[in-house]
């Protein structure tokens, strides 16, 4: 699939749920995955930083299978490689991972997602090429650890307007302050605990999507 493409699903979507089984209430990912997908969601991340490469390529596998069935974008945290590997939509890359020009050099059709958490960070990951950028983590969470800490859903004030390109907001939120992220504009929110750890996954997204959904209307 073409980059244009896959950017033009990207714009349809609106929750983003990171899966990482340990994040999973000691269920499978894969049975957190069928969940998330059978409630709509249309953009998924797989983040397993600890797996040896030939088990994350095999979770990458079963991922794409399932995800291009109900024609779900995938990305993967990191790996370049293993998104190439298991035919996946993009990648998402961190300050410590493969710069975006190489990146984007050995793959031109990717969705390249780059973390910021200032204004710096993200025009930088703009300029070097990024499909779009992730601001955050808004709140306080357990699932990412950064030496910013919580930058405040404040930073996506500063941060949104100066983009051309789309931005993605991530870090503690839930159903009770998604407002506050919404009510400034976002409209791809990332989450992880807040659907992949609830006692029923699928109602969780349903109402994370009704949510953003509501707020894109008004």
């Amino acid at each position: 699939m073409l980059l244009a493409e896959r950017m033009r699903r990207f714009a349809g979507a609106d929750l983003y749920v990171v899966i990482t089984e340990a994040f999973c209430d000691g269920r499978p990912a894969l049975t957190v995955l069928d969940a998330v997908l059978e409630a709509g969601v249309r953009l998924v991340q797989l983040r397993e930083k600890d797996c040896a490469d030939r088990e994350l390529h095999a979770r990458a596998l079963a991922f794409r299978e399932r995800t291009q069935a109900y024609g779900a974008l995938l990305i993967i945290d990191d790996r370049v490689d293993v998104a190439l590997a298991a035919g996946a939509d993009g990648v998402h890359l961190g300050e410590h991972d493969l710069p975006l020009d190489a990146a984007r050099r050995i793959g031109p059709d990717l969705i390249l997602g780059a973390s910021s958490h200032n204004l710096r960070e993200a025009l930088a990951a703009q300029d070097a090429g990024a499909s779009y950028v992730n601001i955050g983590p808004v709140f306080a969470t357990q699932t990412k650890h950064v030496a910013t800490g919580a930058i405040g859903p404040e930073a996506i004030d500063a941060i949104a307007p100066r983009l051309r390109i789309p931005f993605t907001t991530m870090g503690g939120i839930k159903a009770h302050n998604i407002g506050e992220v919404l009510r400034r504009g976002a409209r791809h929110v990332a989450v992880v605990t807040a659907v992949t750890a609830a006692p029923d996954v699928c109602a969780a997204a349903r109402e994370l999507r009704a949510l953003i959904r509501g707020q894109a209307k008004l």
